[in-house]
């Protein structure tokens, strides 16, 4: 029997990928793409500043020998060329080394992996009391357009977005630490307690895996008050967006055919409103889960919360280029990886976004 011409051409063409793993080698492609740029923006903006960092680590009266100077710069290759700068870094960056703190003369790399943590359990946190809240919010809001109930929580949204945010910390700590003790106060912990063995950094996670509930639950009273200041203005944020999503995706046709076929409510509202509102809010979630994660400053100061915000802070303060550098870097490829999810999540959410 004769094979036809076009059962050869079909034998010889190269199996097709599926569509949704496509898109995932193609959003990994450009991930990796994304974190080699984010690796000269950091080292290039670290280096362009306008100041002398041998100076900030030496101090004046050092800093008046140039003996010692030269000795420093020599010692920090910080008389190579700036390409030469770059390719030591990058070269060190595959093996894992972001450098020592010129400050403390810890690896960077150590002490990000003592303080990130507390920023990702702080994170996680708001971010969950944000999702549920605002979105039900924002739910709500829009199927009561135009109500009392909508203007209360348009008014509501507004102020968490407009109030700052470290004057809401101080107030919340004052009320609801000082006044009324229904919370924990400063730190992680109360300073009696010890710290759970530790697996994951989370002092929540460590002290259930040590079975030490004393130790969760005073984790926990002191989670709750820096967590609820910072979803604020997250919450307000996905309060807004998720009701301008609802109002336009309650005007398209097949939400009025749903209803014109008699289904319950319910069955409109969060299989077909809420569910096509969703892909756009998805997007508004990543970055405000990114800017949790990368570290708030403000937050973490007033709550002694030893997270990565606060060890920015003092890397910025004192010049420590390494510090600058690593964290920098750090927050990129956080705000990549969270990007990376959220493709990810398209793609199953919308079948249109991996076919495209």
């Amino acid at each position: 029997m004769s094979v036809s011409a076009t059962d050869q051409q079909k034998n010889l063409s190269p199996p097709k990928i599926h569509p949704l793993l496509r898109f995932i080698l193609v959003r990994i492609g450009i991930s990796i793409l994304l974190i080699w740029g984010v690796t000269v923006v950091t080292f290039l903006m670290t280096n362009l500043v306008p100041t002398d960092p041998v100076a900030a680590i030496l101090g004046d009266r050092a800093a008046a020998d140039p003996e010692i100077v030269a000795q420093t710069r020599d010692r920090l290759g910080l008389d190579q060329p700036l390409i030469v700068q770059y390719i030591t870094y990058l070269g060190n960056l595959l093996h894992g080394d972001l450098g020592v703190s010129n400050q403390t003369r810890v690896p960077v790399l150590e002490s990000i992996g003592q303080v990130f943590p507390a920023s990702i359990e702080l994170g996680i946190g708001a971010i969950l009391l944000s999702v549920i809240i605002g979105l039900l919010l924002g739910l709500l809001s829009a199927l009561k357009q135009n109500t009392i109930v909508d203007h209360a929580i348009r008014t509501l949204s507004l102020i968490g977005i407009s109030a700052p945010t470290f004057w809401i910390a101080a107030v919340g700590y004052f009320v609801f630490f000082f006044k009324l003790r229904v919370v924990g106060g400063a730190g992680r912990l109360d300073p009696w307690l010890t710290p759970p063995p530790r697996v994951t950094g989370l002092y929540t996670v460590d002290s259930l895996l040590a079975g030490q509930m004393a130790t969760f639950t005073n984790a926990l009273g002191h989670l709750i008050l820096p967590s609820c200041v910072l979803a604020l203005f997250t919450i307000g944020l996905l309060t807004r967006f998720s009701r301008s999503s609802v109002l336009d995706i309650i005007k398209l046709d097949y939400v009025t055919a749903a209803r014109a076929k008699g289904l319950a409510p319910r069955t409109v509202v969060f299989k077909y409103i809420f569910r096509g509102a969703l892909v756009p809010v998805i997007t508004v979630v990543g970055l405000a889960f990114g800017s949790l994660l990368s570290g708030a400053v403000l937050t973490e100061t007033v709550f002694a919360w030893n997270g990565l915000g606060q060890y920015a802070y003092r890397g910025a303060t004192t010049l420590d280029l390494p510090v600058i550098m690593g964290v920098g870097l750090v927050i990129g490829i956080v705000y990549i990886i969270v990007n990376f999810v959220v493709d990810l999540i398209y793609g199953f959410v919308d079948p249109r976004v991996r076919v495209r």
